[in-house]
Parts: structure tokens; C-alpha cells; sequence
């Protein structure tokens, strides 16, 4: 799955999405989980407008508090008693790691996060440059970048929803649809061996404002589609330097086979 993409900037949205950007919500180039970008929706007149919300259809403040082992609870009740001792505010309990960055086509029908959303047909547009897969075939991680043949911005077809916060503010988050890949000659070269492989759905221009109006979810289904193999072009994109919360998202390396691990202790 995507994790990872470069947003538009609001010229870029102005020029090639025709929607302006309204909003004085500033964001990042590179989105990754829980960072703020820009997404499209339709009007009560069906025109466009941009909105800016999380990544993620679930951000990580409205996710279920994790079920604490007795020793986890142990290290909670130690910070909560800390912060008591020093007059700070107590720390919130942790919460389930949730990655609704992506949704599956096949399935957003049914699972519960999403099937409500879905069946109000409740969709936007995420505009991108570029989204970011993870390359295996060489054993290790390689962050490669797949973008259109020509390089002009992508549509991807995606979903959002609101929030109420604490103190009343409504926020905004998005998730964007992938579909299988495991027969795609490109996208089938990502993700980790043996895992299904999964590819960025990419709407096409003339279909953006289709996409915005369907109160259908069977029409709405028809316009996710996977680019083919000559409409992309895919390279190695490696990053120097990472954030916390991109290292949080970063891949772990493979695990080594039981074999390989004997050998070297021998």
C-alpha cells in the first residue's frame, strides 16, 4: 500500500485541478500518516473546492486505546504519577495502531470504518505529483517513486470524512483506494515477498467530476482503475534523512530465515 506521496502546492491545484485552495491550513510536500494536506470535493453546486484534512481516515487521536499489558500499565501509571508529581498534564492513554491511509476497493463495502461512507458516496479527490512504493527485490527496502509517464499530476480517487474535536473544531481526513496488483507488469514489483500486491488506483481527467458527483457506488466502483504499465514510469527514490513519524512508518527489514541465523551464530 502508499503510505507515502508528494502533494500539489496551490498553484498546481489552481492550474491543473481547476479548484483553488481556499483554506490557510499549510502543509508539507511529502504527506505521510496524520500530516495535513489539500484533497477535492464538490460543492453544494457541483463545483470544486479544496479542503485540507488528515491523512489517514482514521487519525490517530480518535483511534481505540490500546489494551494494555500488565507491564505496559505498569510504565502508564509510573508517567500519569510523574506528571501528577510535577503538575503537568497527564499523558493520554496509548492508542491501536491503525493504517487507513489506504482503502481496498474490493472490500470498503463492508469493513467498518469505511462502509458507511462509502454507500453516501462521500468522495474526494487526493491530487498528487508522485506516490511512493516499497521495493523489495533486492532483499533490503528501496523507496521508489511511480508517477505518470508524463510526470503531469495524479488524481487518486479517495474518501473523507469529518471530525469533532474536543473543543468543537471540525476537522477533516482522507484515505485513498488501492486495488490488487498481483497480474499489473509494474506495481506487482513492490511490497514485501509473498504479500499481496497492491496498486494505487488513478483517476482519469476527463472523469474527475463523474467521480465527485456519483451518489452510486456501483458507478463510483467502474471509475477505480490501475494505470497500465506504459501510462506509469517507476524509479528508485531513496530519502537521506527522515522525520519521526516517517522512521514510525518506515518498513522494518525483512526477517532473516531460521537457516541464515544458525549459520551466523556458528
Amino acid at each position: 500500500m502508499c503510505v507515502n506521496y508528494i502533494t500539489v502546492s496551490r498553484q498546481v491545484s489552481f492550474d491543473w485541478f481547476r479548484t483553488p485552495i481556499e483554506a490557510s491550513d499549510e502543509w508539507r510536500d511529502e504527506i505521510y500518516k496524520d500530516r495535513l494536506a489539500p484533497f477535492i470535493v464538490h460543492d453544494d453546486q457541483g463545483n470544486r473546492k479544496a479542503l485540507v484534512g488528515s491523512y489517514g481516515f482514521v487519525p490517530q487521536r480518535h483511534r481505540p486505546f490500546k489494551k494494555l499489558t500488565p507491564e505496559e500499565k505498569a510504565k502508564f501509571d509510573t508517567k500519569v504519577a510523574k506528571a501528577l508529581a510535577q503538575g503537568k498534564p497527564t499523558p493520554e492513554p496509548p492508542r491501536i495502531r491503525m493504517d487507513t491511509m489506504n482503502a481496498r476497493a474490493e472490500e470498503v463495502g463492508s469493513k467498518l470504518n469505511y462502509k458507511r461512507f462509502w454507500l453516501q458516496q462521500q468522495l474526494c479527490i487526493v491530487p498528487a505529483l508522485r506516490v511512493f512504493e516499497p521495493n523489495w527485490e533486492t532483499g533490503v527496502h528501496e523507496r521508489w517513486a511511480i508517477e505518470l509517464a508524463g510526470a503531469e499530476p495524479i488524481g487518486l480517487p479517495g474518501m473523507w470524512r469529518t471530525w469533532e474535536e474536543k473543543d468543537g473544531i471540525i476537522t477533516h481526513s482522507f484515505t485513498h483506494f488501492t486495488l490488487n496488483a498481483d497480474d499489473h507488469p509494474l506495481l506487482n514489483r513492490f511490497h514485501r515477498p509473498g504479500e499481496e500486491k497492491r496498486g494505487v488506483a488513478i483517476l482519469r481527467p476527463e472523469y474527475y467530476d463523474d467521480w465527485l458527483s456519483s451518489t452510486n457506488p456501483e458507478f463510483a466502483r467502474v471509475l477505480i482503475e490501475l494505470r497500465s504499465e506504459t501510462e506509469l514510469q517507476a524509479f528508485a527514490a531513496p530519502k537521506q534523512t527522515m522525520d519521526k513519524d516517517e522512521v514510525d512508518d518506515a518498513e522494518p527489514p525483512l526477517a532473516e530465515p531460521e537457516s541464515a541465523l544458525q549459520a551466523s551464530l556458528f
